[in-house]
């Protein structure tokens, strides 16, 4: 696939052979070329922009586990050994908590300096103790009761915590109250252990960004590989996560944002529906595209979470807008989860512009492929996925235009913020430049200022041009008969390179899902060089259950998953 760069800057891709592929621009995961030439050096450089940080101490040697202090026994821990513990009297949800912030002193802090924790919430004992105490009187709410779960920090939080989707602008800032999903797992049993660090503005803000940096946090670092990028924007999330600073995190996405850092830390990822997650109290990029979803380590803890937080808020329309394949109650998703559920299933298998990009991804294609046969699964191969070449402008079009309006509506609400406008966060970063606007710049949000609204004829066609991306699914599951398609959920994880940001190019399936508002799971996959790549299982509206069973059954036979070494670099030879 070749590269090419359209009059606005926006990186456009070119299948092999000339068939179009839809572009899968760096916005939201930084692209999925491997950059060449940046390393540890690179890195640290770039983290002079960031704001009030101490340096980092030096990385382990290659391969150097956790110290006892951080935690090993928590390492790849699951929801329910944890709660085995908690009943057995092990450990307490108080214990837990202190057990996990040493892990993140331990190699978030100190040692790798991973950057992926923004804070951690001080309320968090005080909670645990009153969870606990829950428990003592025999009072448990379910499966999350007393798990620390980490947020990203678009999430508001009605607590000390401040909320700052990583910008300096909004730093020091606080929500006046709980975003509805983190209501939902407040009411679940979860403790909001802390806020994880992203690509700023969710990688929205301008072009040739670097994915995990935020003017608050720094360079966020991939775990398998510290030179590398933890993609993005859900980079904090995604590396808090495959390192055990949590037993899971919850990450936003618009295209890419929850996926592609799953895939590059070894996860499970889910991007949900648009409209069976609420929204309400996001920093918002696009309603069109926006959602939250889990990140964790096993399918199984990933659908205990989003049975948690999947739900109608009158405060979301969208999540209570009519659907007929919308669940008419409430979903367990971990009824789905059976090893037996690829059985049968008709699995599309796009290879326009998915294949003979990368080596590294076909031959691990090849493999999941062959073991998804052997679990049962018809594949219908290949199936044309070949969507209208004006879709990836049409996408920019959209996102811009709904930033200003939606951005500007929220930021209107944050009463002790700096800014309460894109335009006064354009004059934000340009009074601030050395510390905001050193690495990159804000083209996208400048672009935004210009938009009128919703009712623009620009929007309104680019629009009707990225609702043919679920047409376009829906023709060719219905003419296939498909359960769902298949295919790399994005390339290995590519240099952190702060002098040209992040490549653009390579594999990724991210947003025909996305900009459809279709459901997507990845899985671990495989691993080239060390480094983590995600399967993905995408199709239709409200069959989040239905792909979250593809990935158990895909997950249970491999069992592909890794825990991080911290190598400084990939296994190169």
């Amino acid at each position: 696939m070749v590269r090419t760069v359209d009059p606005v800057g926006h990186g456009s891709n070119v299948a092999a052979g000339g068939g179009p592929a839809i572009d899968r621009r760096e916005l939201f995961r930084g692209g999925a070329t491997l950059v060449a030439g940046a390393a540890l050096a690179a890195c640290a450089a770039h983290d002079e922009l960031r704001a009030a940080a101490a340096q980092p101490a030096s990385p382990p040697a290659p391969g150097a586990p956790a110290t006892a202090a951080s935690g090993d026994d928590l390492i790849e821990a699951t929801f329910a050994e944890l709660q085995a513990r908690m009943a057995a009297g092990r450990e307490t949800a108080k214990s837990l908590v202190a057990r996990y912030r040493q892990r993140i002193a331990a190699l978030d802090q100190q040692g790798p300096a991973l950057r992926a924790v923004l804070e951690v919430n001080p309320d968090a004992d005080a909670i645990a103790a009153g969870l606990d105490a829950e428990r003592a009187a025999g009072k448990l709410r379910g499966p999350l009761h007393g798990i620390p779960i980490l947020v990203k920090d678009n999430v508001d939080t009605g607590d000390q915590m401040t909320t700052t989707c990583g910008s300096l602008a909004l730093e020091g800032s606080r929500a006046a109250a709980d975003a509805f999903v983190v209501a939902r797992l407040r009411a679940a049993g979860a403790i909001i252990l802390g806020k994880t660090n992203l690509s700023e503005w969710a990688n929205f803000r301008g072009m040739s960004s670097s994915s995990g940096w935020s003017g608050r946090g720094g360079q966020c670092r991939n775990p398998y590989a510290l030179d590398r990028t933890p993609s993005g924007s859900s980079s904090g999330s995604g590396v808090a996560t495959a390192a055990s600073l949590c037993a899971a995190a919850i990450g936003s996405e618009t295209d890419g944002s929850i996926v592609s850092p799953s895939s590059v830390n070894g996860l499970v990822g889910v991007k949900p529906t648009i409209g069976l997650v609420s929204r309400a109290g996001v920093i918002p990029l696009s309603a069109s595209q926006d959602t939250l979803g889990p990140m964790a380590r096993t399918v199984t803890d990933a659908a205990v979470l989003l049975t948690a937080i999947a739900g109608p808020d009158p405060a979301d329309p969208v999540t209570t807008a009519p659907h007929k394949a919308r669940p008419r109650a409430a979903e367990d998703y971990t009824r789905y989860l059976t090893p037996k559920a690829l059985a049968g299933a008709r699995l599309g298998v796009p290879r326009k512009g998915f294949f003979g990009i990368q080596r590294s991804i076909d031959g691990l294609m090849t493999t999941a492929l062959a073991k998804l046969k052997d679990l049962g699964a018809v594949l219908v191969d290949p199936v044309e996925l070949s969507p209208d070449p004006e879709a990836g402008p049409a996408e920019l079009e959209v996102l811009v235009t709904e930033l200003k309006v939606y951005l500007d509506r929220y930021l209107a609400t944050r009463k002790d913020a700096r800014v309460h406008s894109v335009a006064e966060a354009v004059a934000f970063n340009r009074q601030h430049a050395d510390r905001e606007l050193a690495g990159f710049g804000q083209e996208y949000f400048e672009q935004a200022t210009t938009r009128t609204g919703l009712d623009d004829k620009a929007y309104v066609a680019a629009r009707a041009t990225c609702i043919k991306i679920g047409q376009l699914l829906d023709h060719a599951m219905a003419e296939h008969k498909l359960d769902a398609f298949v295919a790399a959920t994005n390339s290995p994880a590519w240099l952190i390179d702060p002098v040209n940001g992040d490549g653009g190019g390579g594999v990724s399936c991210s947003t025909l899902p996305a900009v459809s508002g279709y459901p997507h799971v990845t899985v671990p996959g495989g691993h080239y060089r060390g480094l983590p790549v995600g399967l993905s299982f995408f199709g239709a509206p409200f069959t989040e259950g239905k792909l979250l069973g593809f990935a158990f059954a895909y997950e249970q036979a491999t069992k592909l998953r890794r825990a991080p070494r911290y190598l400084p670099t990939a296994e190169l030879t």
